[in-house]
């Protein structure tokens, strides 16, 4: 089948204002809601966050999802009723796979300065598993000029374990820097440009833009402007509409 493509803009994304809270959603998160964006394959929520200093979200339950908080600016403080207690810097990737249930808090670190995070959902494979953390910090000469993994389902490379046939990666582009990524047959893949720009497959990318690619097969990443991205390898299935 040939791949086709898809920009979902930074622009078009949902909003919401908390005053603490300034959130960017990429699919429908909350009280927005768009039945044309319900998520990509097993992609759930992409939320771009920034908390203002001392502000957070207070202790709240999940289960049955992968959440995996990915941290660009300041320093998100962890806490949930597993025991784990974790400051996330940039460069670390932190996983929660909630399962049978697990409630955690986040909140910005430091009282003088903004945080600015994203949190993604992975609708897990298997439902009711054991609740369990994980959390890893891949220094950017790993990711400079490379797509480097991060996480997937049997913790290939050092990557974080998830409960799901995914896979995901993150890589740091500007200048000449170029990287290729090959994806098994028949694959779908999300990429979402955390900040900076760069093209894709000949699509030009701003911070915050998203790429659908269905029926991916190469993907091809350059002239990057101090960009930061993440890909997600995902199995070839559309979600449904609500």
């Amino acid at each position: 089948m040939t791949s086709t493509t898809e920009i979902r803009k930074a622009s078009e994304r949902g909003t919401a204002d908390h005053g603490w809270l300034k959130s960017s959603h990429s699919f429908s998160f909350a009280s927005y809601y768009d039945p044309e964006q319900m998520g990509f394959s097993d992609l759930l929520v992409i939320n771009d966050d920034r908390v203002a200093a001392g502000g957070g979200f207070g202790t709240h339950p999940h289960r049955d999802m992968e959440i995996f908080s990915y941290v660009l600016q300041g320093a998100l403080e962890h806490k949930d009723t597993l025991g784990t207690g974790s400051v996330i810097r940039p460069g670390d990737v932190q996983l929660m796979s909630a399962g049978t249930g697990v409630a955690h808090s986040e909140y910005n670190a430091s009282a003088t300065a903004p945080v600015h995070f994203l949190q993604i959902w992975i609708v897990p494979e298997r439902k009711g598993i054991e609740p369990r953390y994980q959390q890893q910090h891949f220094a950017a000469e790993q990711k400079r000029g490379r797509l480097r993994l991060v996480l997937s389902p049997d913790g290939q490379d050092g990557s974080l374990r998830i409960n799901q046939d995914a896979r995901v990666y993150a890589g740091l582009f500007d200048g000449a820097e170029r990287a290729s990524l090959t994806l098994p047959a028949a694959r779908h893949a999300y990429v979402h440009v955390a900040s900076g720009s760069l093209s894709v497959n000949g699509q030009r990318l701003k911070a915050g833009d998203g790429l659908k690619i269905r029926q991916a097969q190469t993907l091809e990443f350059g002239q990057g402007e101090k960009a930061e991205v993440l890909v997600f390898d995902l199995r070839p299935q559309e979600r449904p509409r609500m």
